[in-house]
């Protein structure tokens, strides 16, 4: 799947939560992330995150990072 593709998806995931606070929100991405997203396309999405990240919305990049040092 290409990094654009992933982005996008990850961003409406966090435009779901856009109601809740920091906190909640970044829970709910990464719990939603953890539950329904293939080890593929996090391990595609990590490096496209460590790459820079560009067009990654805020909330949906600390959810990937919080989920990343969680599987550490």
């Amino acid at each position: 799947m290409s990094p654009d593709k992933l982005v996008y998806m990850a961003n409406q995931i966090g435009k779901f939560f856009a109601h809740k606070s920091d906190e909640e929100a970044i829970a709910g991405i990464a719990e939603h992330l953890k539950s329904f997203w293939e080890k593929r396309m996090l391990a595609e999405i990590y490096g496209y995150l460590d790459a820079g990240g560009k067009g990654l919305d805020d909330r949906p990049s600390r959810a990937l990072q919080q989920l990343r040092q969680a599987a550490e």
